[in-house]
């Protein structure tokens, strides 16, 4: 039995001295319920970060930032966050995050920098390549999408 990681979460393909990342079969999907957890911010920091290092993502910065902004935006207007869904594809990283409210999400406007509070979704705006969010019969998920760019690791 073959157990090296390369095998399980993901295929690389040699070119030179550069080995490109993709996900195993073009797509990737992993999911943490978060209904009821403790510090699911935390935790949905943490979960976005150990996928995105197996999968290679060439900076977990801004995608942690994200993951971190949707689940707090969750905490702070709704009953909590149910759930968070990163999926990867060749074409876009989407995170997603699911709560029991209806109520959709709106940029607060106009957006004032020097005030306290009300920049989550201005940092989820500028941070992403798209974002919205979808209803559903529990409540809604609000999703984020970043383009892939050409992934390579130099050895």
């Amino acid at each position: 039995m073959n157990t090296r990681r390369e095998t399980l979460d993901e295929r690389r393909t040699e070119i030179g001295s550069v080995r490109s990342v993709l996900p195993a079969g073009g797509h990737q999907r992993r999911r943490m319920p978060l209904a009821g957890q403790h510090k699911p911010v935390a935790r949905a920091r943490e979960f976005a970060l150990t996928a995105l290092t197996d999968w290679a993502w060439p900076d977990a910065g801004d995608v942690v930032l994200l993951v971190a902004e949707l689940t707090a935006n969750a905490v702070l207007h709704t009953d909590g966050p149910l759930e968070l869904v990163l999926d990867l594809s060749p074409a876009r990283l989407r995170i997603e995050v699911s709560d029991s409210s209806p109520a959709l999400p709106a940029p607060r406007r106009p957006h004032l920098p020097g005030l306290p509070g009300g920049h989550g979704l201005y940092i989820v705006q500028q941070a992403s390549d798209r974002w919205g969010a979808v209803p559903h019969e529990r409540g809604k998920a609000v999703w984020v999408e970043i383009d892939t760019r050409p992934v390579a690791v130099r050895f």
